[in-house]
Parts: structure tokens; sequence; C-alpha cells
């Protein structure tokens, strides 16, 4: 099973993408891609790592709440945007956008090819 190619269609279809990563709820990157011009790898390896225990923490809150599962959280930063999407229990997507990226087009780009991760599971 190869992410990377569904991985390069989001990258790539989304103009400020930095980099995108497909992780696992332990924080550890099954499969990346980083822009052309190569400065997003340590940005979305290294947010998924540390935003990875915030998404169990913002899990857990919502089971408290009874919100259901988690599906999108999006975290701006100064230096750049995280959008985070749950594939399944113990998958997540994280994209990093410059802070002038198209963030609804990332968004879409991760809805819009969620079944086919899900697919290649």
């Amino acid at each position: 099973m190869s992410f990377e190619p569904t991985l390069h269609k989001m990258i790539d279809g989304c103009p400020g993408a930095l980099g995108i990563a497909l992780m696992g709820s332990d924080g550890i990157p099954v499969a990346e891609a980083v822009a052309p011009d190569g400065e997003g790898g340590d940005v979305v390896g290294g947010a998924g790592v540390e935003f990875g225990r915030i998404l169990d923490e913002v899990r857990k809150a919502s089971d408290a709440v009874g919100g259901g599962r988690l599906e999108e959280l999006v975290v701006a930063l100064a230096r750049y945007t995280l959008v985070f999407r749950g594939v399944d229990d113990e998958l997540f997507v994280v994209a990093a956008l410059a802070p002038d990226g198209n963030l609804g087009k990332a968004r879409f780009l991760l809805r819009r090819h969620l079944s086919e991760l899900r697919e290649q599971l």
C-alpha cells in the first residue's frame, strides 16, 4: 500500500501547501509528501508528532461532551497553518500551509481524497 501518490495529489493541488503526512495516532509518520521546494518536510513531520498529543486531548474532550468523533482541526500559527483530518481511529492526515496558502482548498482536498486513503488501508 502506497499512500504517497494520493498525498502528492493533495499537495500538488493546493497553492501554498508545504507538506502533508499520514500519521499514526502515536505520531509516527506512515507516509509523507513535501512541496517541490522541500520546505515542508520538517514542519509537517514535527507538527504531527507534537500536535498528536493535542488531538488525543481533543478526542477525549469531544467524548466528554458527547460531540462524537473528531473530524477536522485547524491550527493557525504565525508561520504556518496546520489542518488535521481523521482517517480512522488510528490514523490522521496533517497538512501544513504557508500563511498565504489556500486553506479552503486544503480542507476540500483532504475531504475529497479521504475515501481514497481509506481504501488503501
